[in-house]
């Protein structure tokens, strides 16, 4: 368990403590609970707490002075920390204790009744590790166990590592099908196991899972991604069958081999668990979703060995092109924005021009730099090699060379524009765009840097037959 003394310095702990001593001191019960409770029996300083309370939503509204209802339907409202003028330094979400009806979207109850007992409101409650309620007011380290309310025996499965649901886990998965992608994160996450019967039910449910919206799971999907310990999250994402589920073209790595001079690791789908395994808490989610994509173009191009070959090998011709246009595909359909969507399927499309980097052209060169976030690029191919041959021979001088050239060198002011080109007597049109590309590539080669070096070249290129 965390020092307490590091807690109480955080504004969230002292919001929501606030919270709790003003319900309590109207005669109600309030608690902390969920996430917060067990992250300070793991040692951990909570990012943000929740309380739940028997007061009905409307009277904690009138209770404090900054609220807003973010799910009155299912008596949830956010108490905001009056210490700024604009703007909450500290957020707490409040709920009143309640009962479940049916859900029948399996995401929602239809409706809810207010409860006035914990233990109603925590059978209710997805997983054990999840289901405890703390009494904050007076707390210290010494009597900590003693303000614990733990009515589903969470304390003991968090001291032996175990996600298991609360009560009958088929009926906490009919009812939210999202919780089977929350029991594989928090399983990733803590390094726990998922209890048996739990694994069983996510098994038996995994193709409801399409009930979520795929906004829901690709939140879920790409935290898992980048809290630290996404090879495990999608390990366990496959031995819940649930990967099949959302992102079929992933499990279609599974035992696509590939040429093992090149890929000594072994298939596809571990060649990928290998990247994801080398990234970090804190990723990116570019980064991390161009791991998890690089090489999704290589199930549907795989050629084998063709005998008739001098040399036979493996081959997926043309996977990078494929994989960004599946990349993209996989992006949309998870409401992806637009601008996250463009930087992954680069980051897809590009993976393999490194091994050309050393053969560029200046102007080849310096346009590849060009790419938004390069050293992002970067990062992915040092991923993709140090999880296979690791030869880092073309990072190493992709790198070298990006960061030792100044930006005006592989970006610099166009010579020049569509003006000066109409000025010449052409008319804008489909030759525009490549006889300016023409001319800056020469600009980046360094054979030409004036003004009246560039006109005289669209002269001689005017000059040349269109073919």
């Amino acid at each position: 368990m965390i020092a307490l003394e590091k807690v109480r310095q955080t504004s969230a702990f002292n919001a929501a403590l606030f919270v709790v001593e003003t319900l309590r001191a109207r005669g109600f019960l309030a608690y902390f609970a969920g996430g917060c409770v067990r992250d300070l029996l793991l040692g951990k300083v909570p990012k943000d707490y929740d309380v739940a309370t028997s007061a009905r939503p409307e009277t904690v509204m009138m209770a404090f002075d900054r609220t807003f209802s973010v799910g009155a339907h299912f008596g949830v409202v956010i108490v905001c920390s009056a210490d700024r003028d604009e703007g909450c330094e500290a957020q707490t979400e409040v709920a009143t204790f309640r009962n479940d009806g049916e859900y029948v979207d399996g995401r929602r109850p239809v409706e809810v009744e207010y409860a006035q007992t914990p233990e109603e409101d925590v059978c209710r409650r997805d997983f054990t590790i999840n289901g405890m309620l703390l009494d904050p007011i007076d707390l210290t380290e010494v009597n900590f166990t003693d303000h614990l309310l733990d009515l589903v025996s969470g304390q003991s499965d968090l001291q032996a590592g175990i996600v298991r649901a609360i009560g009958d886990p088929h009926k906490r998965f009919e009812e939210d099908k999202l919780r089977m992608l929350r029991a594989v994160r928090f399983a990733a996450r803590f390094h726990f196991t998922i209890e048996a019967e739990t694994m069983h039910a996510m098994q038996q449910q995994a193709a409801t899972i399409a009930q979520v919206s795929n906004e829901r799971v690709r939140d879920e999907l790409t935290k898992m991604l980048t809290e630290g310990h996404a090879k495990r999250a999608f390990e366990l994402l496959d031995e819940a069958c649930l990967l099949q589920h959302v992102l079929p073209e992933i499990a279609a790595m599974k035992g696509v081999e590939q040429p093992p001079e090149w890929h000594p690791e072994g298939d596809v789908w571990i060649h990928t668990l290998l990247l994801l395994d080398k990234l970090r808490a804190g990723a990116k989610g570019t980064l991390a979703w161009g791991a998890l994509l690089h090489d999704v173009g290589k199930p549907p191009t795989f050629r084998a060995p063709d005998p008739a070959n001098a040399k036979p090998r493996i081959r997926f011709n043309g996977h990078a092109d494929v994989g960004a246009s599946m990349a993209r595909a996989i992006l949309n359909r998870l409401r992806f924005s637009t601008a996250d969507i463009d930087q992954i399927v680069s980051l897809v499309a590009n993976h393999m021009r490194f091994g050309d980097v050393k053969h560029m052209k200046q102007s080849t060169l310096k346009r590849f730099f060009r790419l938004h976030d390069f050293p992002e690029h970067l990062a992915l191919h040092k991923l993709d090699v140090t999880s296979s041959h690791n030869l880092l021979e073309m990072h190493d001088y992709a790198k070298q060379q990006y960061e030792s050239m100044p930006l005006e060198e592989y970006k610099p002011t166009p010579l020049l524009t569509g003006r000066d080109l109409i000025d010449a007597g052409l008319k804008p049109g489909p030759r525009f765009k490549h006889l300016l590309q023409q001319i800056e590539d020469v600009q980046l080669e360094g054979a030409i840097t004036t003004r009246d070096q560039a006109i005289n070249l669209l002269r001689e290129l005017m000059a040349k037959p269109v073919l």
